[in-house]
C-alpha cells in the first residue's frame, strides 16, 4: 500500500483530483453560459454573452451559474486526475528509455492523456452539458441518467463522443506542447522563484488561448450532438445542418465564453497542479 502510495502516477494523480476540483468550481459559470450560447436562437437580434448571464441570474439566481456542477464535477475532477496522470506515466515511460519529450512527442503525450480520459468520462459529459442546456428538467443527476438509460439506451451517454475526442485530443496535445515550451523558455530566465505560480499561469493562458481557436468548430458541433442524439446522430449532418442553418458563424458560437474558461481554467489547473506536486515531492 505504502509503495503504491508513493508511486509518481498515483501522486499525479491525487494532485490532479485537487487541482480539478478548484478549477471545475471556479469556472462553471463559464461553462453554462458557453453551452447556452451555442444552442441558442436568435430572433430578432444577437444573443450575447452578457444577455445570457442576465437571463440565467435573474430565473435562479446566481446559483443558477453553477447548475450542472455536480455532472461537472464528476467528469472534471476524474477527468483531469486521468489527465495528469496520464501525462506522468507516459513522460516516465520515456524518461526510461533516456529520452526527453520534444514538441511532437509531447503533443503526442498530451493527446493520449486526454483521450483516455474523455472516453472514461464521456457518460458524464453528456450528463454536464444536459444540465447546462436548461433544456432538460432533470431533478437530480441518478434521475438524469436513468431517463436516459431508459428513453434514449446506453449509446446516447456517449453522443458527442467523436467531435469531443476531435476537439479535446488536439486541444490537449497542442495545449501541454505549448505550454512545455513556454514553462522551460520562463523557468530558464526566472530568478525569483516566488514568480515561478505567476509566470507558470501565464504560460497555460497563452498556451490555451491558442489551443481554444483551433479546436471551437468540434465544440460546438459536440454540444449539439450531445443535446439532441436524435436529431444529429451523423457527424458529417451535424456539420452540413450548423453551417446550413448558420453559416460559418455557427461553428464559432460561445467562442469567447469557452476561451476563457479554457484558458483560464487549464492555467488554473496546471498552475495548481505544479505547486501541489512540488509539495508532494513530485517536482
Amino acid at each position: 500500500m505504502e509503495s503504491a502510495l508513493t508511486s509518481p502516477v498515483v501522486k499525479s494523480f491525487m494532485c490532479g483530483m485537487f487541482s480539478g476540483t478548484c478549477s471545475t468550481l471556479l469556472f462553471q459559470p463559464l461553462d453554462l453560459v458557453k453551452t447556452r450560447l451555442q444552442v441558442s436562437v436568435n430572433v430578432g437580434g444577437r444573443v450575447g454573452m452578457v444577455t445570457i448571464f442576465c437571463n440565467v441570474v435573474q430565473q435562479d439566481t446566481m446559483r443558477g451559474l453553477w447548475k450542472g456542477i455536480v455532472p461537472s464535477i464528476s467528469r472534471g475532477v476524474p477527468g483531469i486526475a486521468i489527465y495528469f496522470s496520464g501525462i506522468t506515466a507516459l513522460k516516465a515511460k520515456l524518461e526510461e528509455k533516456g529520452k526527453k519529450p520534444n514538441p511532437l512527442k509531447s503533443v503526442l503525450i498530451g493527446a493520449v492523456a486526454r483521450a483516455t480520459s474523455a472516453i472514461t468520462v464521456m457518460p458524464f459529459t453528456v450528463l454536464k452539458t444536459r444540465f447546462e442546456s436548461g433544456k432538460f428538467n432533470y431533478n437530480s443527476m441518478f434521475g438524469a441518467l436513468n431517463n436516459i438509460l431508459k428513453t434514449e439506451g446506453v449509446k446516447s451517454l456517449f453522443s458527442g463522443l467523436s467531435p469531443t475526442l476531435a476537439r479535446d485530443v488536439p486541444f490537449s496535445g497542442l495545449y501541454f506542447m505549448f505550454y512545455s515550451q513556454l514553462k522551460s523558455t520562463v523557468q530558464g530566465n526566472v530568478q525569483n522563484e516566488n514568480l515561478l505560480p505567476a509566470y507558470h499561469f501565464m504560460s497555460g493562458v497563452a498556451a490555451g488561448m491558442m489551443a481554444s481557436m483551433i479546436t471551437q468548430p468540434a465544440d460546438v458541433v459536440k454540444t449539439h450532438m450531445q443535446l439532441e442524439p436524435l436529431k444529429y446522430k451523423k457527424l458529417k449532418d451535424t456539420i452540413q445542418i450548423i453551417y446550413q442553418k448558420d453559416g460559418f458563424n455557427g461553428f464559432l458560437r460561445g467562442i469567447v465564453p469557452r476561451a476563457l474558461r479554457r484558458t483560464l481554467m487549464a492555467a488554473m489547473a496546471w498552475t495548481i497542479y505544479e505547486e501541489v506536486s512540488k509539495t508532494c515531492g513530485l517536482k
